[in-house]
């Protein structure tokens, strides 16, 4: 877990594109991916929290790291965990941080970031950081051999 938290909170220094009042961190999306395979989504939830304070503690990112990162990660846990194929877990990070994550978003954007925001404000940045992010942790993901650490993790 810790490996994943310093991949992402270092990766967020170098690979990040701006997407409206928030940051794209695709790096993100592609540690949750890897997270909810190898571990499962409870670990990794708490690898996107952990990354999200950190990058927002390193004045990295902003409050809306936590809701996007952490229902992602959660789906892709899920997602994967049901259907034991890697593009659910694709498809749970892209859901859950795309859509439900940036829905998630506007009440925190206005309450702690005086943004005036619709509802679907952040659905399109949303979702271009986490499709981009969480095909680069399947791609990273299915260069590596995974069926053990997904065996013992099931033991």
């Amino acid at each position: 877990m810790a490996v994943f938290v310093a991949i992402g909170t270092l990766a967020a220094q170098f690979l990040w594109f701006p997407a409206g009042f928030a940051k794209a961190y695709p790096v993100q999306h592609a540690v949750n991916v890897m997270a909810a395979i190898t571990l499962g989504p409870g670990p990794a939830v708490i690898i996107a929290f952990m990354i999200g304070l950190l990058r927002n503690m390193l004045g990295l990112g902003t409050l809306l790291a936590f809701p996007g990162a952490m229902v992602g990660a959660w789906f892709a846990g899920l997602l994967f965990r049901r259907f034991e194929k890697k593009r659910w877990a694709v498809i749970g990070e892209s859901i859950g941080t795309g859509i439900v994550g940036s829905l998630l978003a506007v009440p925190i954007a206005r309450l702690f970031m005086d943004s005036s925001a619709g509802a679907l404000f952040f659905v399109p940045s949303f979702l271009a950081s986490s499709i981009s992010g969480a095909f680069l942790g399947w791609f990273i993901v299915s260069r590596v051999n995974t069926d053990k650490l997904i065996r013992i993790q099931r033991q």
